[in-house]
């Protein structure tokens, strides 16, 4: 009795972590080719203009995204209690060491304290801009950027452009960005 509630907790709580940080199960073939086609439409439908927004970098100023036009940005929603935006930290650097002369990253901190997203930042050497986003402001920044669950990586162009979003840590993303910069 006491092992299977046991079972139970343990399931329960690794379902949890995995609904929060966004991961999806592994598809079949079917399955891969409908959320691409899903993925296509939502790249292809957000050529619109990136929506604007303000937010608290580390020292407390406020980090405008349209004062970033020019070059390249990516948006990276993430957060110290997400385990898959922990994991592609590693991912994020070295995309980030290629190619920071023709892109910038801004990494959104969502769902933490304060203190929990400088600590994260500090402890992960993360060297690119950091913003936090108040919970009172996720909402609609989310709903803004289609940030289903987390990480979720917004591209722009230097236009203010939104070229492409990608939800969980998936490797198509650091694919894309290497057929973006090998022009």
């Amino acid at each position: 009795m006491k092992k299977s509630f046991l079972t139970i907790a343990l399931l329960s709580v690794t379902l949890s972590l995995v609904a929060a940080c966004g991961q999806r199960p592994k598809t079949t073939e079917t399955e891969a080719t409908a959320e691409n086609a899903e993925a296509q439409q939502v790249e292809n439908v957000q050529a619109d203009l990136a929506p604007d927004f303000e937010l608290p970098d580390l020292q407390g100023n406020p980090l405008k995204l349209s004062s970033l036009r020019g070059k390249y940005v990516v948006l990276d929603f993430w957060g110290s209690w997400c385990i898959w935006c922990i994991r592609g930290i590693p991912h994020m650097k070295e995309a980030y060491g290629k190619y920071k002369d023709k892109m910038e990253i801004v990494g959104i901190d969502c769902q933490d304290t304060e203190e929990k997203w400088k600590a994260a930042v500090e402890e992960h050497q993360l060297p690119w801009l950091q913003v936090r986003c108040p919970d009172d402001q996720l909402q609609k920044l989310a709903q803004q950027y289609n940030v289903q669950g987390f990480p979720t990586k917004a591209i722009i162009d230097p236009d203010g452009r939104l070229v492409k979003i990608v939800m969980g840590e998936d490797p198509a993303f650091y694919t894309f960005l290497d057929g973006l910069f090998a022009k």
